[in-house]
């Protein structure tokens, strides 16, 4: 269960508190990229589609971005525990940039998706190595403030995303979207390569002849079953129907590559995914507590705008202000996170978060009809700070659990199955959404129909705006159940005390 390999000294120790400073300014700055690029595209989406045309699939510029970096991040995690986080961060920021160059002098939509694509291959790098490193920098005292800095660093560019992908595409040129990455990823690179020293591992007689090898086979036997997945999640039921051919060849084909995964990597010798990922309670308790996480959060960043729009006569403007208020409390919360988990503990600071989220998700189909924006935001804002008291301790928890040559792994773990999470509430809540609307409606509409026609202008019908209410309020009852199962999970999985290790001297 534990790692044989011997401790090191710290990252901090050896990167220094000055030089520390300059490699946290790196890692805001690589997160920025990375949550901006989520996001920044798609109010550019009309301007894209004029320029280069492929409307049919312009989704894929969403979908194909986030599929690479969810495929990706438990390879990325493996490689930073074999070879450091440096290389694989510089390596996979590269990746990323070259993306966004290619993006940028695409000239059809095929390329743009292909080049889109490229970007996600090096963005999973982005996510789980500085998030990794973060822990590898701060002893266990300290690290809420660096997890609290990048959760705001990730919520404000987040939501600064859309606003600027319009500005560039209205003012400028949409190909600027992908060329403002260049200059900011060149100063992270810079600041990382500069300042960023990580100790030197004694080596191990008995891991030498394994720790340098790599599980090729297991990285693409990972990222073909993810693919393939994730693919059928993210298209079935849009772009084709879900008891269709196409739909269940990719879900048994997934379900044969993941059996593929599971005898792949009993087999490898420094597997991709680990075996201890799951054996080990407070992690396997911590990944499913996030997965469900990433199912309740496409409630309100998926459905809300639409519910705003349609049922409450907001503007695209306010509609994004109902959202983006839990980008103020989530990390104002998980900033004082630290002084309950210090008292209560990692698992039960996380079950008062979530239980709370699940009350206030459970609250939204009680609002009244039509209501006053406020109810929603005020909401929204409760949200923010049950899900900061939530994430951050379990997160700041697995690292606190695991040492340096595990770190990587673990983290990229829980970011994976949160992804994951976020992939299969979408197709699960937009099942759920249109089937509501479906009913409400005679079979007539769906939810992105509703949205195409806010996007153009238009305003919802009285049918059509008690429909779109009574869809969303499904979708929250459901995203309220997500969060109680996360609490159930904590409750009877995870240990009451994690067992954390001791941070070197």
């Amino acid at each position: 269960m534990g790692s044989t390999r011997p401790a090191v000294r710290d990252t901090a120790q050896r990167t220094g508190t000055d030089k520390r400073g300059a490699v946290v300014a790196a890692l805001m700055l690589t997160m920025a990229l990375a949550a901006l690029d989520s996001t920044v595209v798609s109010t550019a989406v009309p301007q894209i589609v004029g320029d280069l045309g492929g409307f049919a699939v312009f989704s894929w510029l969403f979908s194909g971005y986030l599929l690479a970096v969810t495929v990706t991040l438990p390879v990325y995690g493996k490689l930073s525990d074999t070879f450091g986080r440096k290389p694989v961060l510089i390596a996979g920021a590269a990746v990323f940039l070259l993306g966004s160059l290619l993006c940028a002098v695409a000239w059809n939509m095929g390329a743009l998706i292909a080049f889109r694509i490229l970007q996600g291959l090096g963005g999973g790098a982005l996510q789980g190595t500085v998030q990794t490193l973060a822990a590898d920098l701060y002893p266990l005292q300290e690290r809420p403030k660096i997890q609290a800095r990048l959760s705001t660093v990730w919520a404000v560019s987040a939501v600064a995303g859309p606003g600027l992908g319009g500005v560039l595409a209205a003012y400028a040129d949409w190909r600027w979207i992908f060329l403002v990455n260049l200059p900011i990823g060149a100063v992270a690179l810079w600041l990382i390569a500069r300042h960023l020293h990580e100790p030197r591992r004694a080596p191990d007689p008995d891991a030498a002849a394994t720790r340098a090898r790599v599980d090729w086979a297991g990285a693409l036997a990972v990222f073909a079953c993810g693919g393939v997945l994730l693919t059928a999640l993210v298209q079935g039921g849009v772009a084709w129907p879900w008891l269709s051919v196409p739909s269940i060849a990719l879900f048994g084909t997934g379900l044969a590559l993941a059996v593929t995964v599971v005898f792949v990597e009993r087999r490898a010798a420094e597997p991709v995914i680990p075996g201890w990922v799951w054996r080990r309670r407070t992690i396997a308790a911590v990944n499913l507590a996030l997965g469900a996480l990433g199912l309740l959060m496409v409630a309100p960043t998926v459905f809300l705008p639409t519910y705003a729009q349609s049922v409450l006569s907001l503007g695209p403007v306010a509609a994004g202000f109902v959202l983006s208020v839990w980008t103020l409390s989530w990390p104002l919360s998980a900033a004082f996170s630290q002084h309950v988990y210090r008292r209560i503990g990692f698992r039960n600071t996380a079950m008062l978060g979530i239980g709370s989220a699940s009350l206030i998700l459970l609250a939204f189909p009680f609002l009244p009809y039509p209501g006053q924006a406020w109810q929603p935001t005020l909401l929204m804002l409760l949200l923010g700070a049950a899900l900061g008291l939530f994430q951050l301790p379990l997160i700041v928890g697995v690292q606190s659990t695991v040492g340096w040559s595990e770190r990587g792994t673990a983290t990229a773990s829980v970011l994976f199955c949160r992804q994951t999470g976020q992939t299969v509430g979408a197709a699960l809540f937009g099942a759920v959404a249109n089937g509501v609307l479906a009913a409400r409606l005679g079979g007539a509409g769906d939810l992105d129909s509703v949205t195409r026609a806010l996007d153009s202008g238009g305003t919802a019908s009285e049918a059509t705006r008690r429909a779109v209410a009574d869809a969303v309020h499904a979708v929250y009852l459901g995203a309220s159940c997500a969060a109680a199962l996360a609490f159930l999970v904590l409750l009877l999985l995870a240990p009451r005390r994690f067992p954390v290790l001791k941070d070197p001297a």
